[in-house]
């Protein structure tokens, strides 16, 4: 996996709103689409907010969700609601290229299921995403994949329902997707982030982040979250 160190979150931020932009563009040159997935959190938002300012070939874009938390629409804990706030509001996308996961369906299992057929629609049989953007947690979780949550294990179905993770169940996109996307784009950001950095960076399997196909990846990370790590000083 490349790593590249930069002073400050909001100088990753800068720099990954320019990554998808530079990687939306090749793909729409090449396939005529460009599909790409979104996690959540403080760095991503800001990214968000910058994307809409890049040289983004919009009306080819089609926007997905990592994972998202089932919780009423509007809820604060939604990663939709903070992907409308910082970018759906004010880039110029077209609402049928947003496709948000069915988290309010009456069967949540049926949801995902549903929502592995608009990725099969959408990014082929099976589907594969240009660019998948990932978050890192201190417990070594990315997306929803969980410590200890049997959703580690589904490797049959490229969405899937997680147990009660900090008060929500949630829907995720699960490892056989993730690791089929031609690009994978890691933020990580802030001190408290170092140990599980140098552990994905030595693909520790015993963290689900350490299960996330390198081959496709690059971290983009600020100077207090890899001050320890590979050397780094």
């Amino acid at each position: 996996m490349k790593l590249e160190i930069f002073s400050d979150d909001a100088a990753v931020a800068r720099a990954a709103a320019s990554l998808i932009a530079a990687q939306a563009r090749q793909a729409v040159a090449q396939r005529g689409l460009f599909l790409l997935a979104v996690s959540g959190g403080k760095t991503p938002w800001a990214m968000l907010k910058l994307l809409r300012f890049e040289d983004m070939p919009w009306a080819s874009v089609h926007i997905f969700q990592i994972d998202e938390r089932i919780a009423p629409d509007g809820d604060p804990d939604r990663n939709l609601t903070h992907l409308h706030e910082s970018l759906l509001g004010h880039a110029p996308i077209l609402p049928e290229n947003i496709h948000a996961m069915p988290v309010n369906a009456l069967d949540p299992s049926e949801g995902a299921r549903d929502y592995a057929l608009t990725l099969q629609a959408w990014c082929g049989d099976p589907p594969i995403l240009d660019l998948a953007h990932l978050g890192l947690g201190a417990d070594g979780h990315t997306a929803s994949l969980i410590p200890g949550d049997p959703v580690l294990d589904v490797l049959d179905r490229d969405v899937a329902l997680t147990g009660v993770y900090q008060n929500h169940r949630r829907m995720t996109l699960t490892f056989s997707l993730i690791n089929r996307s031609r690009m994978i784009l890691w933020l990580a950001t802030g001190a408290a982030k170092v140990p599980m950095i140098q552990r994905l960076l030595d693909r520790d399997q015993d963290i689900p982040a350490g299960r996330i196909n390198q081959d496709r990846a690059i971290l983009l990370a600020d100077r207090s979250a890899v001050l320890t790590v590979a050397g780094q000083e």
